[in-house]
């Protein structure tokens, strides 16, 4: 059973911030200056499913880093919105793209830049360590601290409460 108190068989899209989420808050800089991040593989796993059994999955990232661009890419994600200086615009083209309501858009953000997204996405989510005013709008806070499995946390809810968690796709990359 869902930890959720969301009707998580309306979601057919999830979005997700880069920094702070799908990798951890600390930023080691490589020495040419280019900012370096890790990523969880059971995160990649999970996203890489979710795009197999056929939802929408995007990154909306301020960051400009052509590693993220390649990492995310190579799991089968092809919205992916990089530099986004105001993330909402990012999202609402997203909508438009896809038909998306928003009531079927999970966001899961840990900062301020993902304010404005998490009032509008039918279930805002966020890592256990994103910052208070983030938390507080949030109708799901993960156990898991941002690069360390909360997206899998999520998608992973989604896909049971959907029954499609152990669908024969789920087996192999």
């Amino acid at each position: 059973m869902s930890r959720i108190n969301y009707d998580l068989t309306k979601i057919k899209a999830f979005v997700f911030d880069v920094d702070g989420v799908l990798s951890a808050d600390m930023v080691p800089l490589h020495p040419n200056g280019e900012p370096m991040r890790m990523v969880n593989i059971k995160d990649g796993y999970a996203l890489q499913l979710a795009v197999k059994l056929g939802y929408t999955v995007s990154i909306i990232s301020g960051g400009r880093t052509e590693a993220v661009r390649k990492r995310f890419a190579g799991l089968g994600i092809t919205h992916i919105y990089m530099g986004s200086s105001i993330k909402i615009n990012d999202y609402r083209d997203l909508l438009k793209e896809t038909g998306l309501q928003p009531e079927e858009v999970m966001y899961m953000g840990d900062d301020i830049p993902d304010y404005e997204i998490m009032q509008e996405a039918g279930l805002p989510a966020c890592p256990a360590d994103a910052v208070p005013e983030i938390k507080e709008i949030a109708t799901y806070i993960s156990y898991r601290n941002g690069g360390c499995g909360c997206g899998r946390d999520i998608i992973e809810q989604v896909l049971r409460a959907q029954n499609r968690w152990m669908a024969d796709e789920a087996f192999g990359w």
